[in-house]
């Protein structure tokens, strides 16, 4: 029997699809399982420069069966319809499916919702493979492959072997680091929060903070003294009604940075759930940057709003560009039925599906209406900094009705007129230190490569899960913080490639793919162009600085072919390289090897093991013995800040070590208390309360002072916050 045949790239859709198509005709769905052909790893044979940057693809390992499944297919088809999903990589896909099938008249088929009308909408109105799509494709993969193997050989030789570089990696490593040297310059200051609760004189409490924060103690002290000794009183109150206005619906990329944010879930877990939503038909095509709605989508969101809240709360919204680049899909990333509440195989799924289906909603109904408090205090005389309380409630719900995760906590102030006197119940003077800029978490990464224009909705989550798998960054709770290695890494490629990783650069390339995709610009011209000055340059730093050969090493053999190993030295530092380099360049040096031993400030009297002083990311610090396979944590303490390290001798170092100390048990509930340095100080800790130590030494104090500490009453300062009596 004859029959039409539908390539799609996910198995999982095959069938729903299928199902679909049977109502119209005789269809048989099959998938590719993805690419089918890929550059091969030798880029000796990948990419012929010389006639036109030509690519030489070779089928991808595994997928010959997939081939010859599809090639017995097409032979009896009537037609085959090629539909690989709708961006500039399902059209590359679409495209080899039609060179590995030598297929002549393929049709292109594009939906962006696994739903009935979408995909008999697409089957009913085919087009051909468009051939700029698939060239902006090509561009990116070929410049990526031609400039990551470049950076990396010569990072190769001048840093380390197995290290690598890459056109929008290095980049978004670079951000990283930027953030971290800021980080690392940063000097605190201190200063203090000046908190005070007044009595309105009708049993409400106002808790109030000071608008200075004094950068010296003689003017709180001065503060201080003059709110205790003279009368205060309300010298203004301000009522602002403001709106909160709802969220376009999500992108790609806001996507990824809500669910970051709300449910915790990585960039490439965000995608790997969407995929499936995706191919459950669940949701619209979950890689876009359009904040753009259909008209179905929109009638149907209106029906929404209308049944359940009223037409009141109904607000027709079109959302502008997110960024000036939005391309692929053509709308934004939503729920494929509106009155589907629920949805989803899995926990993690139907969460990340109820956060589309809010935003979507959310998206097309009124503002939120707010009325916002400020209550200004001071003394009679006026002269210290104004105390302020700031209050708000919310007047009108609107879109917080459907996404009430998004109102935050209502804070009721009392009605209180200008001239009220007030009494102070208590004043308190909070001593703080400035902290350093924080480091992106990987919400806020997505959020700052899209904002600088480098890379595209696809490519937010790979570049993360890149640098984390070359462990260029570690993950610390959300934080992303950069390993030693990915620090000597973006320093040698900001000395010596700073063109390259720039913003500018790596975002004007992206225009030009844009440009290709949109036929405005050619191929072969846009890579040639980039890439004579580039191989130029390359060449020229690859001559430069070569390593030095120090000498021999006795220890270690190749762990390639068995030869000696030279110890070099070049920018990154000392190495190891196999004596056969070039011949043997499998393994020019070995990680995780000290080329030299730092020297022992001594030995451990309860070990034997020797104590050494290092220098890490977070800065010098004391560890008892080597890190081993065995011993793969060895016991390791800061040194703090005011120490000076030219001075540490093998009696500091194990006072340091020391930490954390136990004093004893607690005579009430017989639980140990223990003493140690922490990110905010030494402090003393009795299961889970913790006391700083002021005048007391972290190394001297004795069970006997730490139970006087926690015999007195606990302040509670700006970080438990005063409790705010509701009207």
């Amino acid at each position: 029997m004859s029959y039409k045949l539908l390539i799609v790239e996910s198995p999982a859709k095959a069938k729903t699809i299928e199902k679909y198509l049977s109502e119209i005709g005789n269809y048989k769905v099959v998938a590719s399982i993805g690419h089918i052909r890929d550059l091969p790893k030798s880029n000796k044979k990948a990419i012929d420069i010389e006639k036109g940057f030509v690519p030489h693809y070779e089928v991808s390992a595994g997928k010959e069966k997939v081939i010859s499944s599809i090639k017995s297919l097409v032979k009896n088809a009537d037609e085959v319809l090629l539909a690989p999903d709708p961006d500039r990589e399902g059209e590359a896909i679409a495209w080899h499916l039609k060179e590995v099938l030598k297929l002549k008249n393929p049709k292109r088929v594009v939906f962006n919702e696994i739903t009935k009308e979408a995909i008999k909408e697409a089957v009913g109105h085919p087009r051909e493979i468009d051939d700029n799509l698939k060239q902006a494709q090509e561009a990116r993969r070929v410049l990526d492959r031609l400039v990551g193997y470049d950076l990396s050989g010569v990072i190769w030789k001048k840093v380390r072997y197995g290290l690598s570089a890459g056109r929008v990696q290095s980049p978004a490593l670079r951000i990283l680091m930027e953030r971290e040297r800021q980080i690392r310059a940063f000097i605190p200051e201190t200063y203090w929060v000046l908190e005070a609760q007044f009595d309105d004189g009708k049993k409400h409490v106002i808790p109030t903070v000071c608008e200075k924060e004094p950068r010296n103690k003689k003017e709180v002290t001065e503060i201080l003294n003059i709110a205790q000794a003279e009368p205060w009183s309300i010298i203004d109150v301000k009522k602002t009604q403001a709106k909160r206005a709802p969220r376009p619906p999500f992108t790609t990329s806001t996507l990824q940075q809500a669910a970051s944010t709300r449910l915790g879930y990585s960039p490439s877990r965000t995608m790997l759930l969407a995929q499936k939503l995706y191919e459950a038909g669940h949701i619209t095509y979950m890689r876009t940057d359009s904040t753009n709605l259909s008209g179905h989508a929109l009638g149907e969101i209106k029906s929404f709003i209308s049944k359940e809240f009223g037409d009141s709360y109904v607000q027709s919204r079109v959302f502008g560009k997110a960024s000036k680049n939005a391309q692929e899909a053509h709308e934004a990333i939503r729920p494929t039925s509106m009155f589907a509440v629920s949805k989803g195989a899995t926990d993690e799924q139907k969460r990340l599906y109820d956060l589309i289906w809010r935003r979507t909603i959310a998206s097309q109904m009124i503002d939120a209406q707010i009325m916002r408090t400020k209550i200004v205090c001071n003394v009679k005389s006026n002269s210290i900094p104004n105390f302020v309380s700031n209050g708000q409630i919310i007047i009108k719900e609107g879109w917080l009705l459907i996404d009430p995760r998004a109102k935050g906590e209502d804070v009721t102030l009392p009605d209180v007129s200008v001239g009220q006197s007030l009494k102070l119940i208590d004043i308190q003077d909070i001593k703080k230190e400035t902290q350093p800029p924080g480091r992106y978490s990987e919400a806020g990464l997505v959020k700052e490569l899209e904002k600088r224009g480098i890379g595209r909705p696809s490519t937010y989550a790979s570049i993360i899960k890149t640098l984390i798998d070359r462990e260029y960054v570690t993950k610390e709770n959300k934080a992303l913080v950069p390993s030693d290695t990915g620090d000597v890494v973006s320093s040698f490629l900001e000395d010596n490639f700073t063109t390259y990783i720039s913003d500018t650069f790596t975002a004007e390339m992206e225009n030009e793919l844009d440009e290709i995709a949109e036929g405005k610009r050619q191929y072969a011209k846009t890579l040639k162009d980039f890439y004579s000055t580039f191989k130029k340059e390359v060449d020229e730093k690859d001559k430069l600085d070569k390593a030095t050969t120090l000498g021999k090493s006795d220890e270690f053999k190749c762990p390639k072919c068995g030869a000696g190993m030279d110890i070099k030295l070049g920018r990154g530092g000392k190495f190891l390289s196999c004596e056969r380099y070039p011949e043997c360049d499998g393994a020019l040096t070995i990680d995780g090897i000290e080329i030299k031993k730092d020297e022992p400030l001594g030995t451990d009297p309860e070990t034997g093991l020797p104590v050494y002083m290092l220098t890490g990311r977070f800065g010098p610090y004391v560890q008892i013995g080597e890190k081993t396979k065995e011993n793969k944590k060895p016991r390791r303490a800061s040194i703090p800040k005011e120490f000076p390290i030219e001075k540490i001798t093998l009696e500091d170092a194990l006072k340091f070590l020391s930490l954390p100390r136990v004093l004893g048990n607690h005579p009430e509930t017989g639980e140990p208390i223990s003493a140690n340095n922490g990110r905010f100080g030494p402090y003393v800790v009795h299961q889970t309360d913790f006391r700083s130590l002021k005048d007391i030494s972290v190394y001297e104090v004795t069970l006997e002072q730490a139970l006087k500490i926690f015999a007195e009453p606990k302040k509670v300062g700006r970080r438990g916050g005063f409790k705010k009596k509701k009207k």
